[in-house]
């Protein structure tokens, strides 16, 4: 089983984690975070375009012209969609782009995952986010001490105040709690720093 070193926040290491094989230490696999980022985009997208029909545009229903006799194509309404300002034919109507990816799928996603950030060392783990204040200023100089990038993804087990309110503001710093940890999430950022407590849950209930 993979053993990380535990630090705290002034970047010293207090212990190490043993953490499970089939969650931190599973093959890679490239197929399954496509898909679950596919699933993920999805998701949030709004699907709200739409073009107007034959039976919405604006226009009159009256007939232009004679059927017969004037020498032109016979036509019906001004609304046709062969004319300039008709209506479209078959284009996009509101819909639900969201789909389901099958759990087995979603779990080892995830899986694949946490052992990419922890196999190119792109994972810490941190005992306690155990903040002084709910300033932003403090919570900034921690990420500074854990050498950490711009681009940071911070999981906390539990209710945190103080660390809800200090990162809330930071650009590029994402705080989720561990049941809601998503692919999307972690390959959208450049550091995964876990708490102790988040480490073992997630450890535990994907390893299931």
């Amino acid at each position: 089983m993979p053993m990380v070193d535990v630090f705290d926040l002034n970047n010293q290491k207090v212990g190490e984690l043993e953490l499970s094989d089939a969650v931190f230490a599973a093959p890679v696999k490239q197929a399954l975070l496509y898909e679950a980022v596919r699933h993920h985009l999805a998701g949030r997208r709004r699907g709200t375009a739409k073009t107007k029909g034959r039976s919405e545009v604006a226009g009159s229903g009256r007939k232009l012209w004679r059927q017969k006799g004037t020498g032109r194509a016979r036509v019906g309404s001004i609304r046709s969609p062969l004319w300039r300002h008709g209506g479209t034919v078959h284009g996009p109507v509101p819909r639900d782009y969201s789909y389901h990816l099958p759990r087995k799928m979603a779990l080892g996603a995830l899986r694949s995952a946490l052992s990419a950030k922890l196999r190119d060392g792109e994972l810490k783990v941190v005992q306690e986010f155990a903040l002084p204040d709910n300033k932003t200023k403090s919570f900034q100089a921690v990420l500074t001490t854990l050498e950490t990038g711009k681009s940071v993804l911070v999981v906390n087990n539990g209710e945190n105040r103080n660390l809800a309110l200090g990162s809330r503001n930071l650009p590029g710093v994402t705080l989720v709690a561990s049941r809601e940890v998503s692919v999307y999430d972690l390959l959208g950022h450049e550091h995964v720093l876990l708490s102790e407590a988040a480490a073992r849950k997630l450890s535990e209930a994907l390893a299931l």
